[in-house]
């Protein structure tokens, strides 16, 4: 187990204080990879295994009155622009670069989305809330991404975590082998699970992957371990699933699980669009929105199906 310590993983963002992913205050650490590409994603720089080097140009003082970036990587893939920014070409960005970009920036316009840490770097982090935990029956979420996506360095820090007796979740796709699923639920108290669509079609057409693994796995999960607390969370998301009928079969699938099965509905927003244009990738949802009103409809419709198992007001 005290290897466990030295193992290492991708983490693409640390937050401390979280108390929306599981019970009370939570540190939410995030793992970088994921096999779904939804539109919707308000991580994207979540999505790539390894780190990726961005410009936030509302930062970039100029390259007229700084410039420290240009000219300092070796394969060329920073410019300067036209607008009197840096140009990144990401075809000539590489990942096993030293990375001599890395701080050069004097106003920190120029960063990484993720970094290599081992256990023992994030568990001082996590250990440093301790007291926040204990008081609010809190502890450790680990979310991405998707964490079963790097199920050693998963698999090591829950061990370390459940040691320290604290309490440990995840938030998942669900989308494995079903094996590893199981084996790091030993280690877990809660899960938080995503189905987004009953229908197979429409959940590829969106998140690039077929529903069938998914729907297994939270179905075998709820059978083997009826004890786990388990939280099924569905995003509403304007032309995907906000209708009637997606809202009621979902609802309806969950309503089929293990009676400690709970569910939750989450507004679609907006809140990553901006790390998109970091990344050099339009943001794939345009300017759609979700009344409020339409919302608080379909929470009805599942409400009326789950009622207290579904852990939204309604």
């Amino acid at each position: 187990m005290n290897s466990d310590l030295t193992t290492s993983g991708y983490v693409f963002n640390i937050q401390n204080f979280n108390i929306h992913d599981g019970p009370g205050i939570r540190t939410l650490v995030f793992l970088k990879g994921c096999p779904l590409r939804c539109a919707w994603c308000s991580n994207p720089e979540s999505q790539e295994s390894r780190p990726q080097l961005v410009v936030k140009n509302t930062l970039c003082m100029g390259t007229d009155k700084c410039g420290d970036c240009i000219g300092i990587c070796p394969r060329g893939a920073l410019s300067a622009g036209v607008d009197g920014k840096p140009v990144l070409d990401r075809n000539l960005c590489s990942d096993s670069c030293a990375r001599p970009c890395r701080g050069v920036c004097p106003s920190k316009a120029m960063f990484l989305f993720g970094e290599r840490m081992s256990v023992a770097e994030v568990m001082n982090i996590v250990e440093s809330e301790r007291d926040f935990h204990a008081r609010s029956e809190g502890g450790l979420t680990v979310s991405g991404g998707e964490p079963f996506m790097q199920p050693d360095f998963l698999l090591a820090l829950l061990r370390q975590a459940e040691r320290r007796y604290i309490n440990t979740a995840v938030e998942t796709t669900a989308f494995c082998r079903y094996e590893t699923f199981e084996n790091i639920a030993e280690h877990l108290d809660t899960v938080i699970c995503d189905i987004k669509h009953m229908d197979a079609e429409m959940h590829k057409r969106h998140t690039g992957v077929d529903n069938a693994l998914i729907l297994e796995n939270i179905r075998t999960l709820a059978q083997r371990r009826p004890h786990l607390d388990i939280l099924i969370r569905t995003p509403v998301i304007p032309g995907v699933n906000d209708t009637d009928e997606a809202i009621t079969a979902i609802a309806c699938f969950v309503e089929r699980l293990s009676p400690s099965v709970r569910y939750e509905m989450l507004p679609y927003h907006r809140l990553g669009a901006n790390k998109y244009a970091m990344l050099s990738r339009p943001y794939p949802m345009g300017n759609v929105s979700l009344p409020g009103e339409k919302m608080r409809h379909l929470v009805g419709v599942a409400a009326s199906l789950l009622g207290e198992r579904l852990v939204n007001e309604h």
